[in-house]
């Protein structure tokens, strides 16, 4: 994959937002077309070098999970696909920027909770865990180390951040005074199960997932349905089980081996501080990342 886009730009819909990675475009008053760019995010700043392909790479690991626990599969939760193809609702000359990399979803009311599930301690909540021996409120065994597995995956939402600023821990309770016991207690629940479900089926793929995200919209009718992306690397700590080890951060299919690189790069001489420039991506560091995703990809779909 030589190709890159790093921001769409179509002219026969309207924009509505451009995420981290995403660009969403309004087709009529019900239905987005959501653009996966090459662009890639991290400790939430937007690089500026994108990764070739990796757009592409994560609409189609989306489409096989989202194939997986959605109606067609396990049918855990509603799913926002309308089943539409997204060159369909495009100008012909434009139809080279969506193919491989868009979804056609419905517009749904987004709530603004990341639905964190962990299966290991890593990340923030590895580093949460040695200062208080719990992550988000919930208490966890003495003797975890870091990338132990957890006796069972356990719930620790985030509040959503605008484009730019750092997505925040938060309780279960934190999120019942925003959106409701019921809503809360119905995100939590169906959150744990996706989790479970794709955990096993990575599993018989010789993949770890650690952790993930799962967000969730209601439809005019009320009915929770998951959204946004699902089960990527970009949402999602991916290991390979042939190198895991009790300890240590394992190699990861995720782009952790880029976070690990921004952690030692040197802006003006200085560590950078994680806010807006980012440090400039040497061409290893994206020829690396742009491997890490693929190889997760063939894996996952082999």
């Amino acid at each position: 994959m030589t190709s890159a886009l790093h921001t769409s730009a179509l002219t026969s819909l309207p924009l509505l937002a451009r995420g981290k990675v995403r660009d969403n475009y309004a087709v009529g008053d019900d239905r987005i077309l959501m653009v996966a760019s090459d662009r890639i995010s991290a400790f939430d700043v937007i690089m500026g070098e994108p990764i070739p392909g990796k757009g592409v790479l994560l609409t189609q690991m989306a489409l096989f999970w989202f194939e997986q626990l959605g109606p067609k599969g396990l049918n855990i939760c509603p799913i926002h696909l309308t089943g539409d193809a997204p060159e369909s609702v495009v100008s012909p000359n434009e139809v080279a920027q969506v193919k491989g990399r868009s979804m056609l979803v419905k517009r749904l009311k987004p709530i603004p909770v990341e639905a964190v599930v962990r299966g290991y301690l890593a990340g923030s909540g590895w580093k949460e865990y040695q200062e208080s021996r719990s992550v988000c409120g919930v208490k966890l065994p003495e003797s975890l180390k870091n990338a132990s597995q957890l006796p069972e995956p356990i719930y620790t939402p985030a509040a959503k951040a605008a484009v730019g600023e750092h997505d925040e821990n938060i309780t279960f309770e934190q999120t019942v005074a925003m959106i409701g016991a019921d809503l809360a207690t119905r995100i939590r629940d169906i959150s744990l199960q996706l989790y479970k479900a794709a955990r096993d089926i990575a599993a018989t793929k010789g993949i770890i997932i650690a952790d993930t995200k799962f967000e969730f919209g209601l439809d005019a009718d009320g009915a929770l349905v998951l959204m946004d992306e699902v089960l990527t690397p970009d949402s999602s700590r991916y290991w390979p089980a042939e190198s895991y080890a009790e300890g240590a951060n394992p190699p990861s299919y995720d782009k952790q081996f880029l976070r690990d690189w921004l952690e030692t790069a040197l802006v003006n001489g200085k560590p950078w501080d994680k806010t807006p420039p980012a440090p400039r991506l040497p061409r290893e560091v994206i020829d690396k990342t742009a491997a890490k995703y693929e190889e997760a990809m063939k894996k996952l779909m082999a």
